[in-house]
């Protein structure tokens, strides 16, 4: 067995897909009503998205009878503050609350927590 992909409900698979594709560099690799899939071009699993009509954004940090964050993605970058200011450019926004200084968390356009970080 091997990980194919990651799946991300989102509102718009399409709009939260291109986000993604912008933001990692990735390509679009299949584009259905309601399903995209982007290939990561070092042969990585992929990432795709479902649009989920009751789709619920999750709340985070996660507090008492919200809707908690199944998942995050930990995404590598050479240097935090650029990376971060392209999220943001792109769509993304810098979640409130920080937990570690050497790691910015932000919310994508669906609200999904991701990680920028500096290996």
């Amino acid at each position: 067995m091997r990980l194919k992909a990651t799946v991300l409900n989102a509102s718009d698979a399409r709009r939260l897909a291109r986000f993604y594709s912008d933001l990692l560099g990735w390509p679009v690799d299949a584009d259905e009503e309601g399903w995209v899939t982007l290939v990561d071009p070092a042969g990585g699993a992929a990432l795709s998205f479902q649009t989920e009509p009751l789709y619920v954004q999750p709340v985070w940090p996660a507090t008492p009878g919200t809707q908690q964050m199944m998942l995050h993605l930990d995404i590598a970058c050479d240097e935090l503050d650029s990376a971060v200011a392209r999220a943001v450019a792109l769509g993304a926004t810098l979640a409130e609350h920080q937990p570690q200084e050497d790691v910015r968390v932000c919310l994508d356009p669906d609200g999904h927590p991701f990680c920028l970080f500096v290996p």
